[in-house]
């Protein structure tokens, strides 16, 4: 490239500045699903000393995260919790990253996830008993109740033991995710001991998982050959000569297994939940094709591919509502991305929630159509068009249990109950680490 035939992506106005500014505080996905509208699929956004290359086109998403993955390291947000999370497989790079996926990867094997699904079922069994006992009774927390979900899935299928016990969890990474934020919008110019309430519950939640992650190693008794994740990333660091670092190198890697391996299905369950019961007949499609396949029954690995419905409002869900809202990355040295110039070091965007609502890859996008899925329907569409779990080398390692644990959870809550939102009752979404309902989601039970 040279400096006569450089092209550059539009650029935001000064004067919309001030409003960019306030959405990355307060309403990030206006900030970028606006900036999108007004100057098209590429975009400079300039919010006070920070640059952002905002690229919106499946093309784009194939370049950066697959095609020239390696000239793009993790970004903005992801680098912001490395305070909490430090160099765990979500934040680190290179070769450590290399040598955590080799030392994870295995936990996620069908044959593995396979075994494990009669756990997953066991807790989905067990959510829909504990909101059975609330039909009547006033709305529940299902987001709090997803979390527990969660939790309880990624102890016993990764761990080999029970997180209900740990109920501090939750919320120490929901400061966690409070810290983040607020570190990404200030550029880590904020000491952590200032006496702010976000940073006060951030510093007693970095205790407090530092407490759980001695607890759980305290804990194991796992023997030899065991292949669950905490007996793998154990035998991992003994390599380490240094009994410090290999203590921290242990917490880095659980509490980033902890948060990755509930926070993105708890929210994909939360939105679901909410998107059926805006949308009526999606819930009895969900529970008849439940009733067919499973009866009065538990669901076994060999239903997953039979509960077809169910999967494609899993699907649906994820395109409207993706977990991983935003997939940020630097650029290690210069590039040109759909025809522009990107600089070295520049902050870089690809952001699943504004791609899968395209209208050019998604007919009337706003709308929930889980037959958008089906399979006769897939044929035509970009492959980079969808991307709820990343791409590339990086795409998340725990995609097929995370579609395992909210089929399962969504079908045998649709057989059994209705959940309906209290009237008037808006769910509003919030883009932190993952994308949340803001407050959580009050919903009455009812059973069927």
């Amino acid at each position: 490239m040279t400096g006569t035939t450089r092209r550059h992506p539009p650029r935001t106005p000064p004067s919309a500045a001030p409003g960019m500014l306030r959405d990355l505080l307060t309403d990030r996905l206006a900030m970028m699903s606006t900036a999108i509208e007004r100057h098209g699929d590429a975009v400079r956004m300039v919010a006070g000393p920070k640059t952002l290359y905002l690229f919106n086109h499946p093309d784009h998403a194939k370049h950066v995260l697959a095609e020239n993955h390696g000239n793009y390291h993790k970004g903005i947000g992801q680098v912001h919790a490395k305070r909490a999370l430090g160099d765990g497989l979500l934040t680190s790079e290179g070769e450590l990253w290399r040598g955590q996926r080799r030392t994870i990867r295995p936990v996620f094997q069908h044959r593995r996830i396979a075994a494990q699904a009669d756990a997953v079922a066991k807790e989905a069994v067990a959510l829909v008993d504990r909101l059975r006992s609330r039909a009547g009774r006033g709305p529940v927390d299902f987001a709090e109740e997803a979390t527990g979900l969660t939790l309880g899935v990624l102890g016993r299928t990764l761990l080999d033991t029970d997180l209900h016990a740990f109920d501090t969890i939750g919320d120490a990474f929901e400061a966690v995710q409070d810290q983040a934020m607020l570190d990404m919008v200030t550029m880590n110019k904020l000491p952590v001991w200032l006496p702010f309430r976000t940073q006060t519950r951030f510093r007693h939640a970095r205790v407090e998982l530092g407490r759980i992650v001695h607890r759980l190693v305290q804990r194991h008794t796992a023997g030899d050959g065991a292949d669950d994740a905490l007996s793998r990333v154990l035998a991992d660091a003994e390599g380490e000569p240094d009994p410090r670092a290999r203590s921290r190198r242990v917490r880095d890697e659980l509490v980033t297994l902890l948060l990755a391996g509930h926070e993105t299905t708890a929210s994909t369950l939360s939105w679901a939940l909410y998107l059926v019961d805006r949308n009526p007949g999606t819930a009895e499609r969900i529970r008849e094709e439940a009733v067919r396949v499973l009866g009065n029954r538990a669901p076994t690995y060999e239903d997953l591919h039979e509960l077809t419905f169910t999967t494609m409002v899993v699907q649906e869900t994820m395109r409207l509502y993706p977990a991983v809202w935003i997939l940020p990355r630097v650029a290690q040295a210069e590039d040109e991305i759909g025809g522009y110039h990107v600089p070295a070091g520049s902050d870089v965007l690809i952001c699943p929630y504004t791609l899968h609502r395209r209208p050019d890859s998604w007919t009337d996008p706003e709308r929930f159509d889980p037959e958008r899925f089906a399979p006769d329907r897939r044929q035509d569409r970009h492959r980079y068009a969808y991307i709820p779990f990343g791409a590339g080398p990086r795409v998340c390692v725990g995609s097929n249990l995370g579609m395992l644990e909210a089929v399962f959870v969504l079908a045998v809550i649709a057989r059994d109950l209705r959940l309906t939102l209290p009237p008037g009752h808006r769910a509003v979404p919030e883009a932190m680490l993952s994308l949340r309902v803001r407050g959580g989601l009050p919903m009455n039970v009812h059973t069927v």
